[in-house]
């Protein structure tokens, strides 16, 4: 009898639990509800098989409990029953898969004059193009691959001069406006997925996938991957921006073309950017050595494409915008100095022209705990601390340790990287939460001095 109480309580338990839970699936942004009815159907019939099985395990038990005296008639086979059981079987498992098997024929038949948007998944970062005015994508191969070319393609390719390059996590999509969606990966296989559009497609090396949709309603949703894809693959996030047509094509005209990524003025001018950094000089140092005592880090280490990132943040009001952030609101306020985005490009390449000078060491810690906390960072960062542009991650060995710490604390406590552009940043968040005590810190920072 216990046991016919434990199945009776489950089955309402299960049931009910469903009816009143708060795990529900986010609203739906795309035309893709079949897919949710699909679901939906899938829930019924599983659920449906789930209750009169364990109510029938109920009962069987219940009424053929053991009675003294009472003996089991034995019957090997009854057909009677087999066919009943085989019919509702195979009803049920039609049931299942004939609704996903139109939903994914209907997924796979790909609109013949919808727009194409193209994403390429990396560790741990998206990046997307866009056809130009020619409405064809360039070739590409994974030989033209490089810092300057990180889509791959072919500068000989007359199509591809023209394509659009979204050096962003964040893509923006038109509302109500089919897309289809060509995927590629550099290195691992990922999985694009956004929830709210209910579309996810994997990105295979060597492969171009597809998959299409029309997002129907305005708003910011979140990217993810859906493949184990690496030490950061939970970090691994970006967002989809859904807006009215004339916004969309706005901000399609401020992204670079191909051809514009190959001109010295999208790369930046040094002589043009060694005026603008004489106010940096002030506090970062003539030759970007840094300066403790201005709270000034190193900058000559850095590499072009994290500098201009940084400064653009500080200018948009990403960084610096944490009320604690108070060193972090000087320099947004000091971003006054360089008035547009060609001026940011300008400085950013005079720095990269200042001597490297290495950073004096001022933390102790243990290097040897340190190095077994670097194993979290050097998928990003290089084993040698040496930074990697693949995944956007600076350079860690030569920079001053006291600017490490307390920029690693600053992600802990989300002072930094909390904001909802700063997509790197949130990466850096996760990651830092690794490091559980201020000695572990300083462990790792440690380590870092002895990187060379």
């Amino acid at each position: 009898m216990k046991i016919v109480f434990v199945l009776v309580l489950l089955v309402v338990a299960t049931v009910a639990f469903h009816l009143f839970s708060p795990w529900w699936f986010t609203p739906i942004a795309s035309n893709w509800t079949a897919i949710d009815t699909t679901i939906h159907i899938s829930f019924w019939i599983t659920g449906i098989v789930f209750i009169a099985v364990n109510l029938f395990m109920a009962l069987a038990i219940y009424r053929y409990r053991y009675k003294k005296g009472q003996k089991a008639q034995y019957e090997p086979e009854n057909k009677k029953l087999e066919a009943w059981l085989t019919g509702i079987t195979a009803v049920g498992v039609a049931g299942l898969l004939a609704p996903g098997l139109f939903v994914w024929a209907d997924f796979v038949d790909m609109p013949e004059d919808a727009p194409v948007v193209e994403v390429l998944g990396q560790q741990w970062h998206w990046l997307y193009r866009f056809p130009g005015e020619d409405g064809e994508l360039g070739r590409t191969a994974p030989r033209f691959m490089s810092p300057e070319n990180p889509f791959g393609l072919d500068p000989d390719d007359p199509a591809g001069q023209d394509d659009i390059l979204v050096f962003s996590n964040i893509l923006h999509l038109p509302v109500n406006q089919e897309h289809k969606v060509l995927l590629r990966s550099e290195d691992v296989l990922h999985n694009f997925s956004v929830p709210q559009f209910r579309a996810k497609m994997d990105l295979v090396p060597g492969m171009v996938t597809n998959m299409w949709l029309e997002p129907t309603r305005t708003g910011s949703f979140e990217v993810v991957c859906l493949q184990l894809c690496g030490m950061a693959h939970h970090a691994m996030r970006g967002r989809v921006v859904v807006q009215e047509e004339e916004d969309f094509e706005q901000w399609l005209d401020a992204q670079p073309t191909f051809a514009e990524t190959r001109t010295t003025e999208f790369r930046g001018d040094p002589e043009a950017g060694r005026e603008h950094y004489s106010t940096c000089a002030a506090c970062h140092g003539q030759e970007g050595q840094g300066n403790k005592a201005q709270n000034a880090p190193g900058l000559a280490s850095l590499d072009r494409h994290y500098l201009k990132r940084q400064l653009s943040y500080y200018k948009e009001g990403i960084r610096g915008a944490h009320e604690d952030d108070t060193l972090g609101q000087q320099m947004a306020a000091m971003m006054a100095t360089l008035p547009d985005e060609q001026a940011i490009r300008d400085v950013s390449a005079y720095i990269t022209t200042l001597p490297d000078q290495p950073a004096p060491e001022t933390i102790e810690g243990n290097a040897s705990r340190g190095e077994r906390l670097y194993n979290n960072c050097k998928d990003c960062h290089g084993k040698q601390g040496e930074g990697v542009y693949t995944t956007r991650a600076p350079r860690l060995a030569g920079q001053h340790d006291w600017y490490l710490k307390e920029q690693i604390e600053n992600f802990q406590e989300g002072i930094r990287g909390s904001h909802s552009g700063d997509m790197y940043g949130m990466q850096m968040m996760m990651m830092s939460k690794t490091l559980q005590s201020e000695q572990a810190i300083d462990d790792l920072i440690a380590f870092i001095n002895s990187l060379e």
